[in-house]
């Protein structure tokens, strides 16, 4: 097994954020935003092959066996799951009211998500991917109550916008850190760009 340096959970590997929106956000397009979201979407799907962050887009097979057998992450292979992540999450922002800027295909806009890329020999296992799905069991549990309550709060964070045009910050912070919890989650289990178990908190 290969040393590691000393690390604090403030240099986690994974790092995510989304722009708070301190303006009025448009009613109309949040009132319909269910119905807005679904061309960009439609084109999501078809990129991702079923529309999920763990869905065949993502490449994870093929990253185990090279992980496995060689020792390597290919670069390219390391920037398409990453920029399928940091697209599907905009995507998400969106559909989670965060923001009403219609989401790109290629430009971060009020997302951002980086990963830092992994050197293969010496920094993870060659035998860790084989079980990493496993251990994160215990997230899988949490972030299924999480996204639950990430539910109730965009309901509600629906209604203050559509009649504030605000997105209570509070809410905004609490749905931001779910997504930041899960991403963490899908890096470590999913894309395997690192060894170290993700936090169990919502904040960065």
């Amino acid at each position: 097994m290969h040393e590691h340096p000393p690390t604090t959970d403030n240099d986690y590997p994974v790092t995510f954020d989304v722009e708070y929106p301190d303006r009025e956000l448009n009613r109309i397009t949040t009132a319909f935003r269910i119905f807005a979201v679904i061309p960009i979407g439609i084109l999501l799907a078809a990129v991702a092959g079923g529309g999920t962050l763990a869905s065949a887009g993502i490449l994870f097979l093929p990253v185990l066996l090279m992980l496995l057998f060689r020792e390597k992450y290919p670069r390219w292979w390391f920037d398409w799951n990453r920029e399928l992540m940091r697209f599907t999450n905009r995507v998400y922002a969106y559909a989670f009211l965060m923001n009403d800027q219609y989401p790109s295909t290629d430009e971060a806009q009020y997302v951002r998500l980086d990963l830092r890329y992994p050197d293969a020999k010496e920094e993870l296992n060659r035998w860790l991917p084989l079980v990493k799905w496993f251990l994160a069991i215990p997230h899988y549990i949490v972030l299924f109550f999480l996204w639950l309550a990430a539910g109730v709060v965009l309901i509600i964070a629906w209604f203050a916008i559509l009649f504030t045009g605000r997105y209570p910050r509070s809410m905004f912070g609490f749905v931001e850190g779910v997504m930041r919890w899960t991403n963490r989650v899908l890096a470590y289990a999913f894309v395997l760009v690192t060894d170290r178990y993700p936090p169990f908190r919502l904040e960065p």
